[in-house]
Parts: C-alpha cells; sequence; structure tokens
C-alpha cells in the first residue's frame, strides 16, 4: 500500500489507488488543500523543522512547504521554477543527480545551502525519486544539529 506525504503541511497519509474518491483524479491533502500528494516507498516522519520542496525532472521548484522560507529564507516566489540545486547552492550535488537518475533515495545526506542573506546554513537533506511518469523529486531539509543543538531543540519540543 502506498505511502503519501503532503508537501505543503507534512501530513502523511495511505491510499489504496492513488485517486481521489470514484474520480481519476491524484488525492491532494485532506489536512491543508493543498492540490497533491508525494507518492513514497516507505513511511516517512519528517522533523517538525523540515522543509519540503518538489521539484519536476529537471530539478525545477514545483512547491515549497512550510518550514522552506523558515530554513532559507526564500519565499515561495523566488525559487519557484528555478533549478533547486543552483538555488540555493548546494555544496554537493550528488544526492539530487543519483536519485533523480537512478530513482533511489537518498537519506541523511549532510550538505550546506546559501541561504538568501548569504550565509552559509549546514543541513540533512533526504531525497526521494517521484514514481510517477513525471519523474520529479522530494527534497527534505532538516538543519543540522550537532550533539548539543539536538539535546536543546528536543528540549524546546516538549515543552
Amino acid at each position: 500500500m502506498p505511502f503519501y506525504i503532503c508537501p505543503q503541511c507534512k501530513e502523511r497519509s495511505l491510499d489504496v489507488d492513488a485517486r481521489e474518491g470514484f474520480s481519476t483524479q491524484a488525492p491532494a491533502c485532506r489536512h491543508c488543500g493543498f492540490g497533491f500528494l508525494f507518492e513514497l516507498l516507505d513511511d516517512y516522519y519528517p522533523a517538525p523543522d523540515t522543509g519540503l520542496v518538489v521539484t519536476d525532472q529537471d530539478r525545477r521548484v514545483l512547491a515549497i512547504g512550510r518550514g522552506v522560507f523558515e530554513l532559507t529564507g526564500f519565499p515561495e516566489a523566488d525559487l519557484m521554477g528555478r533549478d533547486l540545486v543552483d538555488a540555493l547552492q548546494f555544496s554537493d550535488a550528488k544526492p539530487v543527480e543519483l536519485a533523480r537518475e537512478w530513482g533511489v533515495r537518498r537519506l541523511g545526506e549532510q550538505l550546506s545551502i546559501r541561504t538568501r542573506g548569504g550565509s552559509e546554513k549546514r543541513v540533512v537533506a533526504d531525497v526521494f525519486p517521484a514514481y510517477d511518469d513525471d519523474g520529479g523529486l522530494l527534497v527534505a531539509l532538516t538543519p543540522h544539529r550537532g550533539v548539543q543543538e539536538a539535546d536543546e531543540f528536543q528540549r524546546r519540543s516538549s515543552s
């Protein structure tokens, strides 16, 4: 049974036939109303501060979700249609290229990106290929945390 995640609100769901009711339309998010869901082979639990980006087969940004602006400083309009790797100046394009070319997931990739303000920010990237004919990607970007930062984040999240 396929798993789905909403690129906007990160709500996870299951769907038997990848259709909305009895129609031929792809399922939309029942939680936030976003227009499409991204299909995954396995369930995925993004961190609360993870930002999701959907690209087409040429790495051009199609949609960004909550958390991307907070992480990068780029509003949606500044990223739409741009090559994701170029727009965020990924330190290494290899995880994105491997997922795109070979259709394999790349989890826990340690990268750095360049924010809108020009500073370099370390992130952990999880890259998922699309399993439909469009051949795009879902890229999950999470701020990198050292041991101290992770403890502080956990303490703030639980309070």
